[in-house]
């Protein structure tokens, strides 16, 4: 009699067939049927020959692997021809002719590089989220790729986690649409199509909570936590109908993700009916025995136990797997379960129809780095940008006079694109000089001068070059960069100084301990300032930073983020009024390091923080206040929009009765703009504890000088809900409070009422025919 253990499992199995496409399920079958077991266990093995290395593995003797049958996928090449040269081994030098899958970090944009995704984020625009994703799906296709290790879905807290880059920041719901504006992107409506690229959602799950911001660390958390504030974004890229998912690196409970069950199998796919495909981060699998999870075999078992289909890179599976099955450490079912998920990947992608399909030589030829992909490209990188200080309207600048561009990232081409634009060309990138030139032209007068190195720090800027030099050695002294600096300054109307980090100062093994601007260019910026002459700060950063200092004395500070292919255009058309920016921010600003982690949505807590003066045994601090320099939602424009009270449409809401809020925007500044309205609300009594204000919603609204337009939010006890204690989302009746403004401190309210149901003598009747 077989075990219990083996039974579940095989029952799984056949319950998941049952629900797939047949054809799918009898193609795949009648493979399978013909499979040795070594041949279903290299469709486990996914391997990089080389290219864009994300480890510090490189596979080895791949093309021999390939003809053995012991690959499944390849990731690291693109190219028509490079990758048509692999997939050929694959269909015809193999017994069975199984097609290769081929994938890559297709993080924000392909060959056209878009703002990293923290800045699209700012965007708040899903519509464009959406096409960006889109748009590097076709390129991608084009280069002989199906397979994108994107989106990045991590909520993050923590600004000196390098990896915020690659997220959409710290809330829930704006991270969820984003999410799954992102997959549909990516995946349109059939993945048979080549010009679509199957998405990998990452990374599963809570990578973005590690301790103390510092990469790949533990992650520890309640249950309640997870479900209410970092699991949704990847449930709605699953709903979005997500093809793949990429294990993370922390462990959860105490056991890795890569080989934990209850992550795996028990939430991702009997919880969430995933049936896609589950692959490992670069060696997360063979990490696992330095967690202490054991030697390569075991962590082997415990992974494809855990229900991990495909090992990236550590070769784990390939090496281990027949072992563990002799030893019974593994089933002979659950290496079938893995390998029919891959397979069942490939066969959506229409792989195994025609294997060649995305190497198009002459495709890849139009779409990489088209002209129109190019204008978006700039269209974007303008709507991402976030104006986080405008004093005496010193923006935008006029197109005449003279203009003292200052700075290590003025005229640098390495540092446009951001981190993890692994297939982007800097040398094709616009700088700021190149972009003010295009966009001011002759009129305007240009004193360049470098001022500063993007950091004088030795032990960081060797770490910061580590996959490429982007903090270039200059041979003269800070003090001879400094007189130029200031001497350009001095013959200048107006200082524009472009600081901040280079590129991969942010994203995978980026983190940083003091996240403020670099000394040698925080001193160019209060030799500028001391001059006299008003200063425009722009920013290149992948994270918040703390800028009480640039705040206090900069005339202007445009966060550009890295702002992709067209960084520098864009940033010239905001800088002179051909945009008006519209960019909120995604991750709340600390004033102090000390506040980190500081988010929005925070508990209230039972001695709440009062800025009253008298704030003795109270959660705060002696030395600062509790406050962010500046807040979740927040964004300037060139000019100003004012909120009328809110009207609801009843007093009350219950399940059967929505509520809609209304609200009159008005521009009542100089400029035609864009606002982004957002929806907080606040449950004053539940049985757990909730956060002093959530995001529920929110809208973008295009107003002209003058105009005002009323704009309505429909809610629902839906949108209610909260996570209790038996994780399951509930709505409760009671007292609500609920918030509208242009970000989440500034906001107009009104209180509401949540009931249960409302009393038949209420409810409307239909009137007889």
């Amino acid at each position: 009699m077989k075990s219990v253990l083996t039974i579940l499992p095989m029952l799984f199995l056949a319950l998941t067939i049952q629900a797939q496409d047949p054809k799918m399920n009898t193609y795949v079958s009648n493979l399978m049927s013909k499979m040795t077991l070594d041949e279903e266990i290299g469709q486990l093995n996914l391997v990089i020959p080389g290219g864009a290395v994300t480890g510090s593995v490189v596979s080895k003797d791949v093309d021999n692997k390939i003809r053995q049958g012991m690959v499944g996928g390849l990731f690291g090449i693109t190219g028509p021809d490079k990758v048509r040269q692999a997939q050929d081994i694959a269909v015809k030098e193999t017994r069975l002719h199984i097609p290769l899958i081929f994938g890559l970090d297709v993080i924000h944009g392909h060959r056209t590089i878009f703002p990293i995704p923290l800045g699209l984020s700012c965007s708040w625009d899903t519509i464009l989220i959406e096409k960006s994703a889109r748009i590097a799906a076709r390129e991608a296709s084009a280069d002989g790729l199906a397979w994108a290790f994107s989106p990045m879905v991590d909520i993050a807290r923590d600004p000196r986690w390098g990896r915020v880059s690659e997220g959409s920041g710290e809330d829930p719901t704006l991270g969820s649409a984003i999410a799954a504006a992102m997959v549909k992107g990516y995946q349109g409506k059939d993945l048979r199509n080549s010009e679509t690229v199957m998405a990998c959602v990452k990374h599963f799950a809570l990578y973005g909570g590690a301790e103390a911001g510092r990469e790949y660390n533990t992650v520890d958390m309640s249950r309640i936590k997870m479900y209410q504030y970092y699991l949704p974004p990847y449930k709605a890229a699953i709903d979005a109908g997500a093809g793949s998912i990429m294990s993370s690196f922390n462990e959860i409970d105490g056991i890795p993700a890569t080989g934990n069950r209850w992550l795996l199998t028990d939430l991702l796919r009997k919880q969430w009916k995933f049936n896609g495909m589950v692959v490992s981060d670069y060696t997360s699998l063979s990490e696992m025995s330095a967690h202490g999870m054991g030697d390569l075999a075991m962590v082997s078992a415990l992974a494809l136990h855990a229900g991990l289909d495909m090992d990236m890179v550590a070769e784990g599976f390939l090496a281990k797997l027949k072992q563990d099955l002799n030893n019974g450490f593994v089933t002979r079912q659950e290496i079938d379960q893995a390998c029919r998920r891959v397979l069942e990947a490939k066969y959506k992608l229409g792989l195994f129809s025609d294997p060649y399909s995305r190497m198009n030589t002459e495709r890849a030829v139009k779409e990489l780095l088209s002209s129109d992909n190019r204008r978006f490209a700039r269209e974007l990188a303008a709507h991402s940008f976030v104006l986080l200080k405008n004093s005496n309207q010193l923006l935008p600048l006029k197109k005449s006079g003279t203009i003292a561009l200052v700075g290590p990232l003025a005229d640098n081409h390495r540092n446009m694109l951001g981190t993890w634009s692994v297939s982007g060309d800097p040398s094709k990138s616009v700088t700021v000089m190149e972009g003010i030139k295009n966009v001011a032209g002759s009129s305007v007068n240009i004193i360049y001068a470098k001022g500063a190195n993007i950091s004088d720090d030795s032990m960081l800027v060797k770490r910061t070059n580590t996959l490429g030099i982007e903090i270039e050695p200059e041979t003269r002294t800070p003090e001879a960069l400094l007189e130029e600096a200031v001497a350009a300054a001095t013959k200048s109307d107006v200082v524009v100084a472009v600081l901040g980090e280079a590129a991969d100062m942010s994203g995978e093994s980026s983190s940083r301990a003091d996240i403020t601007i670099p000394e040698s260019q925080e001193n160019l910026l209060k030799a500028l300032v001391k001059t006299g002459k008003p200063v425009v700060l722009v920013l290149f950063n992948g994270r918040p930073l703390i800028l009480n200092w640039e705040n206090k004395n900069a005339g202007a500070i445009l966060d550009a983020w890295f702002g992709g292919t067209e960084a520098g255009n864009a940033i010239a058309d905001v800088l002179f009024g051909e945009y008006n920016p519209s960019g909120k921010l995604t991750m709340t600003f600390p004033a102090h390091a000390g506040q980190i982690p500081i988010y929005y949505n925070h508990k209230n807590t039972g001695r709440p923080y009062m800025d009253d003066g008298n704030s003795k045994f109270r959660s705060d601090y002696l030395d600062i206040s509790n406050d962010p320099l500046y807040p979740f939602g927040f964004g300037l424009s060139y000019t100003n929009f004012s909120y009328s009270p809110i009207s609801l449409s009843a007093s009350t809401i219950a399940v059967s009765q929505p509520v809609t809020i209304k609200v009159t925007i008005t521009n009542t500044g100089n400029y035609d703009g864009e606002e982004t309205a957002q929806l907080y609300v606040r449950d004053l009594v539940a049985t757990v504890t909730q956060p002093v204000k959530s995001l529920k919603k929110f809208q973008k609204v295009y107003l002209k000088k003058g105009e005002s337009k009323e704009i309505s939010f429909t809610l629902q006890t839906d949108d209610l809900k909260y996570v209790n204690s038996d994780l399951r989302w509930v709505y409760e009746p009671g007292a609500f409070k609920v918030m509208v403004g242009g970000n989440s401190r500034d906001l107009v309210q009104a209180d509401l009422m949540g009931i249960q149901s409302l009393p038949k003598s209420s409810m409307t009747k239909t009137p007889k025919n």
